[in-house]
């Protein structure tokens, strides 16, 4: 094999990171795979635009199909993102016999499966390590590092950008709104942050990380999901006095092969490994019946550490394609679906009311919890004035379902003015 040829669809961020990982390491690749690794065409919507990537504008393209035709080119890797238009380009690149390497997770959480029985079909891989956590090798640690494991537990941090809002937001007191705009002109959201901060983003890789840590087609659909939009600095100063700070945490679970998938802010006790991770750093914490407790931690995002998957990925197609075995990595999942009911998810909650300052109001409340098999494991109550007061507690494990319940009862109870927020708490065993 003389040399092998790339084509490129997307020169943003990630595609340039990508050219540059190339150039930068041909002799780390010339060494892993014998032969040079040449990118022969990019898709880009303007050829004339400025690059922070110096590359020969002979080889940019505004037709797709120069790229996805053209039979001298091996490897397709896609970085332009979008979901529909993308995947009929993937569709056509693994339909003429081209091994493909993305970095969309949006495109893999709703089309993964399709896409990967397609590759399988035409013996081409499919590779996607980028799409979930950035530079961390998570998928891979899944698929090879833990392959022979029984994965019980998956939770972790995979947006950078609410990670940097709640680090913020906890450290320096300060608000979302405010936080998003340093956020926004630091690069770190988008000029248009609902993907990220509603917990889309999040429960796109969770589905993914999912489907692999379970063997279990997890469809987006299956994820419970709650953005950090609501969250207060209130909320996160009560957090901390209870010795709690707040993360978006992405969860997976699974007790014999029933699972729960869900994305929403959690309190995590102060002392666990990923209560200290800040800023726009990733972390997944995984949980095997025989390895015990792993953590993945690194850069989520940026142009170098995603680059740095996709050319690994790459790689991967490389090696396969030097020994003849392409298109048979990917194995189909072990389990059929099946998702846990509400009263078989079971977790500590936070609840702040808002509440009239008089006597028997507490006692109503406790009466509901009671009735409802649900206990307080902290409780805190602070005067607002005019005969107002609020109540912060904790509970005690309780099935989502008493919960959901107990909110619904507490919005009808005499003294209760409204139910101010909630969030699940992870961290001990009561």
């Amino acid at each position: 094999m003389e040399s092998i040829s790339v084509g490129l669809l997307g020169l943003g961020t990630v595609g340039s990171g990508v050219v540059k990982v190339i150039e930068s390491h041909q002799d780390k690749l010339m060494h892993q795979i014998g032969c040079p690794v040449q990118i022969k065409k990019a898709l880009v919507k303007e050829i004339n635009k400025v690059r922070d990537v110096d590359i020969d504008t002979s080889i940019l393209t505004l037709d797709p199909e120069e790229v996805l035709l053209d039979p001298e080119i091996d490897i397709v890797v896609e970085v332009m993102g979008n979901i529909e238009e993308t995947k009929e380009h993937l569709v056509k690149a693994l339909t003429h016999k081209k091994h493909v390497v993305t970095a969309n997770k949006d495109l893999m959480a709703v089309y993964g499966p399709e896409l990967l029985s397609l590759a399988s079909e035409n013996q081409c891989d499919l590779f996607y390590e980028a799409s979930v956590a950035g530079g961390i090798p998570i998928l891979r640690g899944l698929v090879d590092g833990l392959a022979s494991d029984r994965i019980t537990k998956m939770m972790g941090i995979v947006n950078g950008t609410t990670n940097f809002i709640l680090t913020k937001m906890t450290k320096e007191g300060r608000s979302f709104d405010d936080v998003l705009a340093e956020a926004q002109a630091l690069g770190f959201a988008e000029a248009d942050p609902t993907a990220d901060v509603g917990g889309l983003d999040s429960a796109r890789k969770m589905a993914i990380l999912s489907t692999l840590g379970f063997s279990m087609n997890i469809d987006l659909d299956d994820v419970k999901l709650k953005g950090i939009t609501e969250v207060t600095e209130e909320d996160l100063q009560y957090a901390k006095q209870f010795g709690y700070i707040m993360k978006l945490i992405g969860y997976a679970h699974r007790e014999g092969n029933r699972v729960e998938v869900s994305v929403e802010p959690a309190l995590l006790e102060e002392s666990h490994p990923l209560a200290s991770v800040n800023d726009e750093y990733n972390a997944v914490y995984v949980y095997g019946e025989a390895v015990g407790e792993t953590m993945f931690y690194g850069p989520g995002a940026g142009s170098l550490p995603t680059a740095t998957a996709v050319v690994s990925d790459l790689v991967g197609v490389m090696k396969n394609m030097r020994l003849g075995v392409n298109g048979k990595s990917a194995v189909s999942p072990q389990f059929l679906k099946q998702l846990k009911d509400d009263e078989e998810i079971y977790s500590k909650h936070f609840l702040r009311l808002h509440v009239e300052d008089e006597v028997g109001v507490l006692s109503s409340i406790t009466s509901v919890f009671s009735q409802n098999g649900a206990s307080f494991e902290k409780v805190l109550q602070n005067p607002l004035g005019e005969e107002k007061a609020e109540i912060v507690l904790v509970t005690h494990k309780t099935s989502l379902k008493s919960f959901e319940k107990i909110l619904v009862e507490l919005r009808d109870l005499k003294g209760v003015q409204f139910v101010k927020s909630t969030y699940r708490v992870e961290g001990g065993d009561a």
